[in-house]
């Protein structure tokens, strides 16, 4: 036993080293954001290159608020994207039990179709829907934001895909007790899927708080700003110039602070849920 573990620590250290490598790199950015918004302008362009402020500058923060609303924008953001998810998880999972757990004519036309349109650039369906937020009466607004995002392909396919690893016997005998569609799908698929329906509407959260395109296009309202569309703003107003650097970091790290907590809380559930794929054996 001893043997073996003394045999395997070169590739443990050497794994272990690569993936520290890998994580630096991945979080270099972040560190490098943080450190940026406590210094001055001109510590950020030094040459050489000065890892660490010479005096932390947390006024800039204090600055930065002072500047732009971003409290309200990270709520906009937080709430659209929480609405979002929220509709598009329930109907992911009433379309994946009809296309797992029901029989029709055209299913899998249906599921095929489904997928195909997940082969469209986003931009191709900006100018459709527009048009149809203009003749609803919604432009310009947070609700306009949610509707036009109700449905995810994305969501679909992967609340099908752990809807399709749930036994069928289970299925079976809650039928055979009498439950219906419905009863099935909230009692036994939903909660028998649940770590993977987790992930996703986590994955779907942050891919919603980071959108900026679309609700740059339909919002014109500063108070109906998303904290994309505020941050962009914000660097516009600033201009390029050095001193207004520390800023834009500090206006950035309120921007990803969110996400961060988030992941840092929610991280079990993330790992759980691409780990056991949502089933328990």
């Amino acid at each position: 036993m001893e043997q073996t573990t003394w045999h395997h620590l070169p590739k443990r250290a050497l794994l272990y080293g690569t993936l520290s490598i890998i994580s630096l790199v991945m979080i270099f950015p972040f560190i490098w954001m943080l450190l940026s918004a406590l210094k001055t302008g001109e510590e950020i362009f030094a040459v050489p290159l000065t890892w660490f402020p010479e005096s932390p500058q947390w006024q800039n923060f204090i600055e930065a608020l002072e500047m732009a609303p971003f409290g309200l924008y990270i709520w906009n953001s937080i709430f659209t994207a929480v609405m979002i998810v929220l509709f598009q998880i329930i109907l992911s999972c009433m379309l994946a039990y009809a296309l797992t757990q029901l029989r029709f004519w055209g299913q899998h036309l249906l599921f095929m179709a489904i997928l195909g349109s997940y082969m469209l650039p986003a931009a191709a369906t900006y100018v459709p829907s527009y048009v149809i937020l203009a003749r609803l009466g919604l432009l310009d607004t947070l609700s306009g934001i949610i509707i036009s995002n109700l449905a995810s392909v994305f969501c679909i396919f992967m609340i099908r895909q752990a809807f399709l690893q749930v036994p069928k016997e289970m299925v079976e005998a809650a039928r055979a007790d009498g439950a219906g569609d419905w009863q099935i799908l909230w009692r036994i698929m939903f909660p028998m899927a649940k770590s993977s329906i987790f992930t996703v509407g986590l994955i779907s959260f942050v891919q919603m708080y980071n959108n900026y395109l679309w609700p740059s296009l339909i919002v014109s309202s500063q108070e109906k700003y998303l904290i994309t569309v505020g941050l962009r703003q914000f660097f516009t107003a600033q201009g390029t110039f050095s001193s207004q650097w520390p800023l834009i970091m500090a206006a950035n790290v309120f921007a990803v602070a969110p996400l961060i907590i988030l992941f840092i809380v929610l991280q079990k559930w993330f790992v759980k849920g691409i780990s056991d794929n949502g089933v328990k054996g």
